[in-house]
């Protein structure tokens, strides 16, 4: 009985003093009010609209045999084109828009020399000078294409790439690589730019292009290259250059770019806008060509191998069809694949919800620095932050790949649920520790003074009710 009298008495002073006493949550700043979960997407919710992230691809439809396209309405009808593999590719997002055996793994002849300017052509100054020996000029292939280099002469690296480019010169290549480690030194580091890059068709065995058991490459690769190029002003300007003074002692030649489409020679006529890139031909390979060209502030690069009707010509007319869809099918078709290797359309996800998020909350840069942020990605409005670490609101934890990049699970923004919410869900879910420990400590001190009052009760009634037998 005295027991159960003292719960009673606790229980009423507590619910006594929760009664007067002001709730300790209605003084703290409230807490904002969790969204309700709906059909819509998290940041529909929010009152904002989707974050600005990647159009989802499927990465195997590029594994596929034939034509690969996902015309949508409007779209042109694709040209008709005889070559063994090819690509059309947006250079500026890596969409891929239309493919034919992408990964194909054929011989890809002199395109592999824009690969070897990838791996080779920031090693050194183009004012820098070099004197040739005899023995770096050992080896070159039968019948190779040359520059005209010989020994003994003394020439500035920019003459070389020009060989290199214009001349498609294999003797300009192995001067290079001599430069640059040697010849099978620069095979291997070829071989890693190309894994680098998310290249995995190609297969380096001769630096030049020059015909090699189990020298290969695919169209797609060729692309990728291409679109590397096109990132770097140097390579860009070799490219890109139709003709040039080559040295020759006391006096100088000229040497024109082999890649008709750029010069409009032999009856080939110039494409407008055209960039450049690299043409190639061996015997093996057939005709081989990565061109990029750029209309109304759009870029294209198209990589064609091996055409087999049309003549040694064709390779350039295949390309002219291929890029003059392209830029008519721009917004009309729904990409097939990406140029990007794997690590970047993940980082390149998580860096347009970070972005996304930054522009929402106007408190982007502070988050940032919560969630880790560290070192600058290099792209995206807003704060940079690394998409190794925790990022905001809606991306991926570190080491899960992101939402929406291609094969790993939907787009971000079409997850419903709290979980989708990131850190600005946790505030809501669970209040402050402050806010949540108040009410638990209030009740404690309500159930100790009641016990007191019982206490001192009980020892003031002692005198006339206790027992005889004590």
């Amino acid at each position: 009985m005295i027991v159960t009298s003292a719960v009673r008495h606790a229980a009423a002073g507590s619910a006594a003093l929760l009664l007067v006493l002001p709730v300790p949550a209605a003084v703290a700043s409230p807490a904002p009010t969790a969204p309700p979960v709906t059909s819509v997407s998290p940041a529909s919710a929010l009152g904002e609209p989707p974050p600005p992230v990647r159009r989802h691809v499927d990465p195997a439809r590029l594994d596929r045999r034939g034509v690969q396209v996902q015309p949508l309405a409007g779209a042109p009808r694709l040209p008709s084109a005889s070559a063994l593999s090819w690509v059309v590719a947006d250079a500026s997002t890596g969409e891929v828009l239309a493919a034919r055996d992408a990964h194909r793994k054929l011989p890809p002849a002199s395109t592999l020399k824009a690969l070897f300017a990838l791996t080779a052509l920031s090693h050194h100054a183009p004012s820098e000078r070099h004197t040739v020996a005899d023995s770096e000029l050992a080896g070159i292939g039968a019948g190779s294409s040359l520059v005209g280099i010989k020994e003994g002469y003394t020439y500035k690296v920019s003459d070389l790439w020009n060989g290199v480019f214009l001349s498609s010169g294999n003797d300009a290549v192995h001067v290079l690589a001599a430069m640059n480690g040697g010849w099978d030194a620069m095979a291997g580091k070829m071989q890693e730019k190309a894994r680098s890059l998310g290249a995995n068709d190609t297969h380096v065995v001769s630096p030049d292009g020059y015909d090699a058991p189990g020298q290969v490459s695919s169209a797609y690769d060729l692309a990728v290259f291409g679109r590397a190029g096109l990132q770097d002003p140097a390579f860009t300007r070799y490219c890109s250059t139709r003709y040039a003074d080559f040295p020759a002692g006391s006096w100088s030649y000229g040497i024109a770019n082999t890649n008709r489409l750029l010069t409009g020679q032999n009856g080939v006529d110039r494409y407008p806008g055209l960039i450049g890139i690299k043409n190639g031909y061996t015997s093996n390979a057939g005709n081989t060509l990565v061109s990029a060209a750029e209309r109304d502030g759009r870029t294209l690069v198209v990589s064609v191998m091996n055409p087999q009707q049309g003549g040694g010509f064709a390779v350039y007319e295949e390309a002219r069809s291929l890029l003059d869809w392209g830029f008519e099918a721009a917004g009309h078709v729904r990409p097939v694949g990406s140029l990007l290797p794997e690590r970047a359309k993940t980082e390149a996800d998580a860096r347009a919800v970070a972005a996304a998020r930054d522009g929402r909350d106007g408190a982007g840069a502070e988050k940032a620095t919560r969630a880790g942020a560290g070192a600058e990605t290099g792209t995206g409005p807003g704060e940079k932050v690394r998409a190794e670490d925790a990022p905001a609101s809606g991306a991926p934890a570190k080491n899960a790949p992101a939402s929406g990049a291609p094969g790993k699970g939907a787009p971000a923004g079409d997850v419903p649920g709290t979980a989708a919410l990131g850190e600005d869900a946790s505030a809501v879910a669970a209040p402050s520790g402050a806010s949540a420990g108040l009410p638990l400590g209030l009740i404690g001190a309500a159930c100790a003074a009641a016990l007191t009052l019982w206490g001192w009760r009980r020892r003031a009634g002692a005198g006339t009710d206790r027992s005889p037998q004590e």
